[in-house]
């Protein structure tokens, strides 16, 4: 089973999901508060069963927020953000080299934030 990890930092909070086998699968931005921090959990929590906008495609199909937004990053590798209603970005991956290992990972948000236990940072 996941499990969202808050850790403090110089400036705020911050979580990563992490998977039942430990490893990191999104990460959020630095929040001011930890309350802010809890309602980005929530905001991951509600939104991460939406639709997937494909932006590595020619033909791009853009979809209504809440969606994750897959593309390639500067330095060629796949990447998703996940995006809440109002089009903030609540979560964003790591570097994939291949496009089925992103889509392994949107797939594991999609499985794991719902139910995901919330615990603090050692």
């Amino acid at each position: 089973m996941g499990k969202f990890v808050v850790k403090t930092t110089n400036t705020g909070f911050k979580f990563d999901l992490k998977a039942g086998n430990g490893e990191i699968i999104a990460t959020s931005e630095v929040y001011s508060s930890e309350a802010a921090c809890m309602n980005g959990i929530e905001s991951v929590r509600t939104n991460c069963v939406a639709d997937v906008e494909d932006q590595t495609v020619e033909e791009v199909v853009t979809l209504k927020h809440p969606k994750y937004e897959m593309y390639v990053d500067k330095a060629g590798e796949y990447r998703f953000r996940l995006k809440a209603r109002n089009g903030e970005i609540i979560a964003t991956s790591e570097g994939y080299k291949a496009k089925a290992s992103c889509i392994n990972g949107i797939e594991s948000v999609k499985k794991n934030a719902p139910d995901a236990e919330i615990v603090k940072a050692e």
